[in-house]
Order: C-alpha cells, then structure tokens, then sequence
C-alpha cells in the first residue's frame, strides 16, 4: 500500500522528472521546492486512488453508517523519498496509523457526498539533502496530515478533498553544532472539475503573467 512498484518510485513517478525544473521565469526551483512540486503529485494519487477506493473490505468500503472507523491497509507503509540525485537513497517517509472514519453526508456543487475523514496518525521522515560533492544535510522529524474526501454516492466519484499537514522536523547541516528546528503547515485542496473549468483555469493563469 506504500505505492512502491518492485522498489521503484512510488506510483511509477519517476524523480528524475522533478530534478533541475524552473519556473515560468526560467529561474531554476531549489532542490527543497522541487520535492514540494513532487509531492503535490504524491499526495493526488495517494488520497484520490488508495485512500477513496474499495479494497476488498479492508478500505473505505467497510465504512457503512456514520461513525464507522477503521485502520487503513496503508498504515505504517513506508515510501521512499529519494528525489533524483539530491536526496540520498535511504530517505524515508513513514506512514502512521492511518484511519478513515464516515463523518456524515454533504452537498458539493450540488451532488450529495459521503464524507470520509482520514489522518495518517504520527508519521515520521528522515531525508538526506546533497549540499555539496561529498556532503549532505540530515533532516529528522514527524508529521502528521489529515483532511476529508468527498464521494459522491451517486457515481463514487471523488468531487473534492481536502489535506491538512503538520511537519516538525530538526536539520544538522555539519558546519553549525546547533540542530535547526522547523515547523511547516502545508495545505491542499483537490477538486473535481470539467473540462471547461479546466481550460478556464489556465487561461486566467496565463493572464496573470
């Protein structure tokens, strides 16, 4: 359940895609952002086709009435986080008691939706960022990400999740005896939209450049 294929990249996602990008300006994205980038991608199909699909059962299908809760199959998985050449192979992250728990029913844009709240429990990282040739900086920490998913009970189509996460990590870079302590809040809001809105997104994108 950690998306890891025969010990290749988690989902098939290659990381080599994610290494030496730029923005819209050309400035090339530092190593830490690109991860960031990545994992938007991670996080899509892990919520939208591991955590909102049946699993004989064992997965959201074992919820019937509100307040049904259970531990998901994903829980304690681990994934490797070894982003093309400047993470070092040995990083990871690990998931924690991840639940789902049926918190009752909802309207989005229009459609009625079962909502399925999920928190993956006290997750941990440790990652290892090239600085230089020889060296790296060692990061440690937890994290702990929660949200609800929105299903729609006439088609089972997700039309919208959303993704709280709480990271807390210390960084020893090797030149400073002082750990470095950080505490990030990163949020995601993922929508169902149709091709129009779609094109009506980039199209306002391309406008603010």
């Amino acid at each position: 359940m950690s998306g890891v294929l025969d010990k290749g990249p988690v989902f098939g996602i290659s990381h080599d895609k994610f290494e030496g990008i730029v923005d819209s300006k050309g400035n090339k994205i530092s190593p830490e952002f690109c991860y960031a980038i990545y994992n938007n991608f991670i996080d899509f199909h892990a919520l939208n086709d591991i955590f909102s699909r049946p699993l004989f059962g064992k997965g959201i299908d074992a919820l019937k009435l509100i307040g049904d809760k259970i531990v998901h199959p994903a829980a304690f998985s681990e994934a490797p986080v070894n982003l093309g050449t400047t993470i070092k192979p040995g990083s990871v992250f690990r998931n924690g008691e991840i639940t789902l728990e049926f918190k009752g029913v909802g309207i989005v844009d229009g459609a009625v939706c079962a909502i399925i709240g999920y928190d993956s429990g006290e997750s941990t990282l440790k990652m290892a960022v090239k600085s230089s040739e020889e060296k790296y900086i060692e990061t440690e920490g937890g994290s702990e990400y929660k949200g609800d998913i929105y299903m729609d009970l006439e088609t089972g189509w997700v039309r919208k999740i959303t993704l709280d996460e709480f990271v807390v990590t210390e960084t020893e870079d090797g030149n400073n005896p002082a750990k470095i302590k950080s505490y990030t809040v990163r949020h995601l809001l993922l929508r169902l939209i149709n091709q129009q809105g779609f094109e009506e997104d980039l199209n306002l994108h391309d406008d603010k450049r």
